[in-house]
């Protein structure tokens, strides 16, 4: 069964068509290999929604982005997102390192980020005090 998507700022009036209906399966592959994709052994992701930003988040970004010139970055891809949904636990951010579930991190500063770089990112040790949850948050 083939797909068709309307939107605006499409080509051809709008429509795409030639899109395969995917199975959860299918889905399910799909989200395996992205999860395998080259990008290295650990991703940080800092949110930096307005409430993120209020809170300090941009000091965050900032303790990362040194810890990583200062203690080395080789594997590792540092991002920025938006709001995680917990507007109260910001500033926040999330360590995915490959072969272990992500961690969401909160109530962050720069010595708390620092630390998480050095012994969760490079050493591989969570820090379950700035934790607020490990695991994958989808429901496949």
């Amino acid at each position: 069964m083939r797909a068709h998507i309307r939107g605006a700022g499409l080509p051809d009036g709008g429509v795409v068509s030639g899109l395969q209906k995917m199975s959860a399966q299918d889905l399910r592959a799909l989200h395996a290999n992205l999860k395998r994709s080259p990008r290295g052994r650990a991703l940080v992701i800092v949110h930096m929604g307005t409430c993120g930003v209020a809170s300090g988040a941009q000091e965050v970004l900032d303790a990362v982005e040194s810890a990583a010139r200062e203690l080395g970055s080789d594997g590792v891809s540092i991002k920025t997102t938006g709001c995680a949904g917990f507007c109260s636990r910001e500033p926040m951010m999330t360590v995915d390192v490959s072969g272990a579930p992500p961690v969401k991190y909160c109530d962050l500063n720069a010595a708390k980020a620092k630390r998480i770089y050095s012994e969760h990112v490079l050493g591989g040790k969570p820090i379950g005090e700035y934790a607020l949850g490990a695991g994958c948050e989808s429901t496949y």
